[in-house]
């Protein structure tokens, strides 16, 4: 079949199934649509044949449910991104694309059976309403949710709802013998697409990017503006890359970062590159070519970049990364991206659904495409040189300048089974629990390193957690892996204190040998 063909009868079938809606007998079903759509489509079986079943079937067919039945198969036929987005998955869609939802702006963990807040959003629905991290959900107005066996998205969906509505929680309080009962007015939440920005080495910045939405730019901007003067007491993980303004190098870390909104990533690549260099450029199937260009007016052109990136960068972080490399403004370290080139526009339907479509291509300023092979789709595998003179390799995705393998040393199986049986998860949970005051008053990188250089029993505490877990210690094994575990159970109890998103990261960056790389290149760039 001509993919034209499948085209036009899918947005006839999904715009109100084959236009008119048949409902009663007629003696030629298919000249009712004569002259409403062109020859190919009309003399196609599958188009004749919905046209019979309206017409002919001995029983009444729902149209909207063989719709709803097909339009993902049908959709399937064509790329591995083209898809069909039922009503009932649109609300989510949309909160990833506008960076935002309604709710009661809480971060919580089902891993014991019962929610456990782990964060508040500041100044959110809950904070305001006083509850506090370390609360178990109990119940949710008259339901019953602790030790119920639930699904987490059943308990996200129970706590969100229209903005201004109203939510019980029923709350278990560590120190508190009888259910705290708190009201909560719901209201707007941010999806914030910048995880953290801090310092991770003297005038080295590190930014984490999770995903694209319509806020990232803003976002990003505001993560590298120098914020105002804080005491070291002050700090706070949102409020920017403290000392910026000497900042000799960035880290961009795009890893895990599976793509968003389009011009997003155009808007970021423009702030490190001068005017004039191309940052991408699509092209349809008419070979119809958009090029996007920077205009000269980004505040960071000069200083020294590195990007991180590995197998699940898609999409948007593929575009910034490769815009980067091949204008020879930033050192790519990682593994190869995910090679998800293929644009796609939404078009919205009379009932709330829409079709997400493929209609065009992605390509890297030199000319590489960045989608990868897929069914009959053959990727181009020609070189591209740099203006700088690197050569690059084609065949979808964008291949680092510095490959870093998955690093497994140290793995053993006692560290695969605490991890995989959340054991080391519930841990930091009760450890948090145990040390909740001093946690909760940790508000600086520093503060977390001395907490934990006062605990020199952290790693043997866990370990004879895990044994009353069932996980008999194997002593050989656990002393390969304790810088991992070391370094994991530092970053998840600090994720757990007012720092989030920052102290998980600057913890880990003992074990993650991508990041010291990265550290290293630009200090070597650095030196005069």
């Amino acid at each position: 079949m001509r993919r034209s063909g499948w085209i036009v009868m899918l947005v006839l079938v999904a715009a109100g199934f084959l236009v008119g809606r048949f409902t009663s007998r007629v003696a030629n079903p298919l000249a009712t649509l004569r002259g409403t759509v062109s020859d190919n489509v009309r003399d196609n079986k599958l188009w004749r044949a919905l046209a019979l079943i309206n017409a002919e079937y001995v029983d009444p067919v729902s149209t909207d449910s063989l719709s709803e039945a097909m339009l993902p198969t049908l959709l399937q036929q064509l790329d591995p991104f083209s898809t069909y987005i039922p009503k009932s998955e649109m609300q989510g869609v949309q909160e990833m694309i506008e960076g935002g939802f309604d709710g009661i702006g809480v971060a919580f963990n089902m891993m014991t059976d019962t929610a456990v807040v782990l964060t508040l959003i500041p100044s959110g629905p809950s904070e305001r309403a006083g509850v506090r991290t370390g609360d178990r959900i109990i119940r949710i107005d008259d339901s019953l949710v602790a030790g119920q066996k639930l699904p987490q998205l059943n308990v996200v969906r129970m706590l969100r709802g229209p903005r201004d509505t109203k939510v019980k929680l029923g709350l278990q309080r560590e120190g508190i013998s009888q259910p705290v009962e708190i009201e909560i007015t719901r209201g707007p939440i941010p999806l914030h697409s910048v995880e953290t920005a801090f310092m991770i080495a003297d005038g080295i910045g590190y930014l984490k990017l999770s995903q694209f939405t319509t806020t990232s730019y803003g976002e990003v901007k505001k993560a590298l503006s120098p914020p105002p003067k804080l005491s070291p007491a002050a700090k706070h993980p949102r409020g920017g890359l403290e000392g910026v303004e000497e900042m000799r190098g960035l880290i961009l870390d795009l890893r895990g970062n599976v793509g968003g909104i389009y011009d997003q990533s155009v808007k970021i690549a423009n702030e490190f590159l001068p005017a004039g260099a191309m940052i991408v450029y699509t092209e349809d199937r008419n070979r119809r070519r958009v090029e996007e260009h920077s205009n000269g007016k980004g505040a960071y052109q000069h200083v020294p970049l590195v990007v991180l990136i590995d197998e699940h960068s898609a999409s948007a972080s593929e575009i910034l990364a490769g815009a980067l490399q091949d204008n020879d403004r930033a050192t790519i370290i990682g593994r190869q991206s995910f090679g998800k080139g293929l644009v796609q526009k939404q078009i919205p339907f009379e009932d709330s659904t829409a079709v997400r479509l493929t209609v065009a291509r992605y390509y890297t300023p030199t000319g590489r495409s960045i989608q990868k092979p897929y069914g009959t789709y053959v990727a181009d595998t020609v070189s591209r040189v740099t203006p700088g003179g690197r050569v690059l390799q084609a065949g979808g995705g964008i291949m680092p300048d510095v490959e870093m393998p998955v690093d497994t040393l140290g793995v053993t199986p006692y560290l695969v089974e605490v991890v995989y049986r959340n054991i080391l998860s519930r841990y930091t949970l009760d450890y948090t629990d145990r040390h909740r005051v001093a946690l909760d008053n940790i508000t600086s990188l520093a503060q977390l390193d001395a907490f934990f250089d006062r605990d020199k029993n952290l790693v043997n505490d866990f370990v004879r957690y895990a044994a009353r877990q069932g996980v008999k210690p194997n002593y050989k094994q656990i002393a390969e892996s304790r810088p991992i575990l070391e370094a994991q159970l530092r970053a998840n109890i600090g994720r757990n204190t007012p720092l989030g998103a920052t102290a998980l990261h600057a913890e880990a960056y003992a074990i993650d040998k991508t990041m010291q790389r990265a550290v290293e290149i630009l200090e070597k760039q650095s030196k005069p």
